[in-house]
């Protein structure tokens, strides 16, 4: 539609005649001259431009607002016609394209002080570009494209040089500050030195791949060579790295010779290219120069980068420095790399190799050398996957981790590779947090990287990614489950379990696969005997829709607890859980197999009232004697619920409802759907780290009771609550305080002392009193007996007295 409203235009346009219509238009812009001077439209007010926009800003139109308006309005009119549209494109005026102009300094300012975040990452560069360097010489050769002109400097082996090994060195010089890397590779010629390092952002060697790749389809053969993938360099900006530490980067190369257009084999005769050496310097302000090398410096085929660190830098000529970092970043490149003659690359990159083919001794090694540890690995992963990206992973589970006892939380442990070279170590992204306790490597050759090469690009790739990983990780620990259950309890859950039920809290995507992963105790089981949620379930009665669990912090007070009353005598099994982090995960795992998981402390729980009649009946032998029992008088139901009453009401602060219960047999009472005494208590610790005060702050909401009508305790406070009114109150109290000891709920135990002391007083001086009563009865009665006693006595001594006369006189008969 723009064409067809600009064909009036155009036929002036190409109407107009002597010279270039197109430099005629620019010279008119440049000059400010209007268009219809040159090419002859009336200078009338329908395009005179300036006489137009004076009346329409005079208006309060803006020109931008009219020139879309009338955009609009010609659209629409020419869309009616589909042949002057035709027409129009025929018509229409050339169109200028040009291309983005850069300020060649400035943008390579950008390059080397402000894309990479570490310095030490030029070395990783200047490395990988060595690297590519030895494998294209390594592809042209296999594949007899190379057609070498150059005997000076090679081994009497081959033109090229063909026994002259490929490798990289590095040397080192203090004294002079600087710093060489050398490779054996393909060398560059005049032209390709202008054209890959005088042009930033063009990679070399991702069009030597684009032109070998060119010719293998025109040629329509099969590759010979597997060329790719050890070609690491794509951007074109690596190289420029080597600024950011120096001030002036000399480039010396001589080339292996020229590569054949058809891929024939053969050889040419050598030209300056590919005979002579020759030098590319640089200050990195935006010019460099070219010229040959000097006959003093040896040059064999290959480049050598020689950096003049800056004198603030210096520490880049250590050696000791270089070869650390060379550890870290380019370990495992695929050509011997030597320091000062020595060399550092030794261990192989055994994540590429087939799973099969790698033994023990490399995997031990391997394991120290990713992990820093020197222990031997508990368990190893080994894979390759094709989906979503092609990815080669190798993962070790430690024989410990490093969080206990107080040490810090550990970083990540699996690090980013692609093709062999580093690109983040400890990343946080391969896999999720809770996987921390894994070390390893994951290598993936299409993954999509910043320019930079420190961090990948693609944030959803990498989140599939990082789903398979997790999967593949979390299928392994089930198969370890499954086949080597001793192993896996004894050794990895008794470990790592706190990692585990870490990822259930914070991998809702994971949860119901890490559930699977889990053990935990039941009173059915001996001590420390676990058993999995799986097991659990398959040992529950078919009416059974429900998983229990007791939150309690030893197993001793799990079986004492008042909430297990109404299942120790059942077919019920309950869970016992011991942590903080086990109370977090069943409230964020809430189900499991299409079973709720419920808190034995709810209210909602209530047993079949034939386990209930059950558990009567075996318990009778058992409560006989105890002081608890609740055999003899108990509430009714018009006393129990007046009791309740009375209960919330003596207490209002701190209850807000009260009913009666029938699964307690031993306790009078439990507090129910109250919030996790764990949670709580982890909450009020983290309010007093960060300075709050623990005793304000978070106030313990009301609770809902449930009594147990038949218990003694209860029965004796209703009939007190007439009678004495205020022992009454402080009972009830003591009641509620006891409550909140089961559930967990009592936040400072020593609220309760002066309470005690009042109930203790109070049972001290009843004592006392009926005491003093029993020892006044005996001392009266002692009295009365005295009494008697003298009473008699008069008695006595007349009756002895007479005894002893008639004795006499008997004697005297006698």
């Amino acid at each position: 539609a723009a064409k067809a409203v600009l064909s009036p235009w155009a036929r002036r346009w190409t109407s107009g005649g002597g010279g270039s219509v197109r430099s005629r238009y620019l010279l008119n812009r440049a000059t400010g001259r209007s268009l219809s001077t040159t090419v002859g439209i009336p200078s009338s007010s329908t395009y005179d431009n300036r006489n137009r926009f004076a009346a329409i800003t005079s208006n309060g139109q803006s020109w931008s607002d009219h020139r879309i308006a009338r955009m609009s309005t010609d659209a629409a009119a020419a869309a009616g016609s589909s042949s002057s549209t035709d027409a129009a494109d025929a018509d229409a005026p050339p169109k200028d394209e040009m291309e983005f102009q850069a300020e060649t300094r400035q943008l390579l300012d950008i390059v080397t002080h402000s894309l990479y975040t570490d310095k030490e990452v030029f070395l990783r560069e200047l490395v990988s570009n060595a690297s590519d360097a030895l494998e294209k010489l390594r592809h042209v050769r296999s594949t007899g494209t190379l057609l070498s002109g150059s005997t000076s400097g090679a081994e009497e082996g081959g033109d090229d040089g063909d026994d002259v090994p490929l490798e990289i060195r590095i040397e080192t010089d203090e004294a002079a500050n600087t710093i060489t890397i050398t490779d054996t590779g393909i060398g560059m010629s005049r032209d390709e030195m202008m054209s890959n390092l005088g042009t930033i952002a063009r990679s070399g060697s991702k069009a030597f791949m684009q032109e070998m790749q060119m010719k293998k389809d025109a040629n329509n053969s099969g590759d010979v060579d597997p060329f790719g993938n050890g070609i690491i360099g794509k951007f074109g900006v690596g190289f420029y790295s080597g600024f950011m530490v120096s001030d002036k980067v000399d480039v010396r190369s001589k080339s292996a010779g020229k590569i054949s257009d058809d891929g024939s084999k053969g050889s040419v005769a050598g030209g300056a290219d590919a005979d002579d050496a020759i030098v590319w310097e640089s200050t990195g302000t935006g010019k460099y120069s070219i010229s040959p090398l000097s006959p003093d410096i040896r040059q064999d085929r290959g480049t050598s980068v020689v950096l003049h660190l800056k004198p603030e830098l210096a520490q880049y000529s250590d050696e000791s420095t270089v070869e650390r970092i060379l550890k870290k970043y380019s370990n495992f490149v695929g050509f011997p790399i030597f320091l000062n003659g020595n060399r550092v690359n030794t261990i192989d990159a055994i994540w590429l190799q087939e799973p099969k083919t790698v033994d023990e001794e490399k995997h031990s090694a391997f394991y120290k050398y990713v992990s820093g540890m020197y222990d031997e690995p508990l368990s190893t992963l080994h894979f390759r996957v094709d989906a979503p990206l092609d990815i080669k992973a190798l993962f070790y589970i430690p024989s410990f981790h490093q969080e206990k006892y107080g040490m810090s939380r550990m970083d990540p442990g699996v690090s980013l590779y692609s093709r062999k070279i580093l690109i983040e170590a400890k990343s946080p992204d391969i896999l999720p947090e809770w996987c921390r306790f894994v070390k390893g490597v994951v290598d993936s050759e299409d993954l999509p990287l910043s320019i930079s090469r420190e961090k990948p690009q693609d944030s959803a790739l990498v989140a599939k990614m990082r789903r398979a990983l997790t999967g593949k990780i979390i299928s392994h620990l089930a198969k370890m489950m499954k086949k080597d259950t001793d192993r896996y309890k004894d050794e990895f859950y008794k470990e790592y379990g706190f990692f585990l039920k870490e990822g259930i809290c914070q991998d809702f995507e994971s949860q119901q696969k890490l559930s699977k992963l889990l053990y935990f105790e039941t009173q059915k089981g001996l001590a420390g005997e676990l058993v999995s949620l799986d097991e659990y379930v398959s040992r529950c009665p078919p009416e059974q829709k429900d998983i229990y669990y007791l939150f309690a912090p030893s197993r001793e007070l799990a079986l004492q607890s008042p909430y297990m009353e109404g299942f120790s005598k059942t077919k019920r099994e309950v869970i016992f859980i011991h942590s903080a982090i086990d109370d977090f995960v069943m409230a964020n795992l809430k189900t499991f197999e299409g079973r709720n998981l419920v808190s034995i402390d709810s209210s909602e729980v209530d047993l079949p009232e034939a386990d209930k009649d059950d558990a009567d009946k075996e318990g009778e032998n058992a409560k006989e004697g105890a002081s608890s029992s609740s055999s003899g008088p108990s509430l009714s139901s018009a006393e129990a619920t007046e009791f309740c009453a009375w209960f919330q009401t003596a207490l209002p602060s701190k209850v807000s409802k009260c009913k009666t219960t029938t699964r307690l047999s031993s306790s009078p009472a439990v507090v129910t759907d109250n919030e996790s005494g764990a949670m709580r208590r982890m909450m009020r610790m983290m309010e007093t780290q960060e300075g709050g005060s623990s005793s304000s702050g978070m106030p313990l909401p009301k609770q809902a009771v449930e009594i147990n009508p038949n218990h003694e305790i209860i029965v004796g406070i209703h009939r007190l609550k007439e009678t004495d009114p205020v022992l009454a109150q402080v009972l009830a109290e003591q009641v509620l305080d006891n409550c909140l000891v089961a559930a967990g709920l009592l936040d400072d135990g020593r609220s309760m002392l002066p309470r005690l002391n009042d109930l203790m007083l109070c049972v001290v001086k009843s004592s006392v009193d009926t005491t003093n009563e029993t020892v006044e009865d005996d001392v009266q009665h002692d009295e009365d007996k005295v009494q008697h006693d003298e009473d008699d006595a008069p008695k006595e001594a007349e009756y002895e007295e007479k005894e002893l006369g008639d004795s006499k006189e008997g004697d005297e008969q006698k």
